[in-house]
């Protein structure tokens, strides 16, 4: 058996007027997530996480923030695409690690929705996924609320 492990992080800035997708949900918060797709910084870090697990490159390498394709998308198409590249390459999706970053709105309610929406799309158990979310005790681009940032860490078997 061969195993390998990935580590993933993506950032997006916050403005008013935009959704905000985290995990695969829309959230209701002042801010949302501005980006190509639809912004969702926690399924991005879960992406190159896998992508790197398996030496694949990146998300952008797959999925370019300047091809119209993947203009306004559903991150969750992304990575169920990744999940593809995995199988068709040997690979098996052992375990999700992930951290959040964010000031507001509170993620912790949230948590076991992202995992529900999360979990078919990897063909992993929901107990296969971990989510933990802090803030950045208001210091920074996170403390100032200009930004969220997401670090996710992937365990993959052949």
């Amino acid at each position: 058996m061969k195993i390998r492990v990935g580590m993933g992080f993506d950032v997006h800035q916050l403005e008013d007027g935009h959704d905000f997708w985290l995990g695969g949900i829309k959230l209701s918060a002042e801010k949302g997530a501005v980006g190509h797709s639809d912004a969702d910084v926690l399924i991005h870090a879960i992406c190159d996480a896998l992508l790197g697990a398996a030496n694949l490159r990146d998300i952008g390498f797959h999925f370019s923030n300047t091809d119209s394709r993947w203009k306004g998308k559903d991150s969750k198409y992304f990575l169920r695409e990744v999940t593809k590249m995995l199988v068709a390459k040997g690979w098996q999706i052992e375990n999700i690690d992930c951290t959040l970053c964010l000031e507001q709105p509170k993620v912790n309610p949230h948590i076991p929705d992202m995992k529900k929406v999360l979990a078919p799309l990897m063909n992993i158990s929901e107990d296969d996924i971990s989510i933990k979310a802090t803030t950045n005790e208001t210091l920074g681009y996170v403390g100032r609320q200009e930004g969220v940032n997401a670090y996710a860490v992937a365990l993959i078997k052949k």
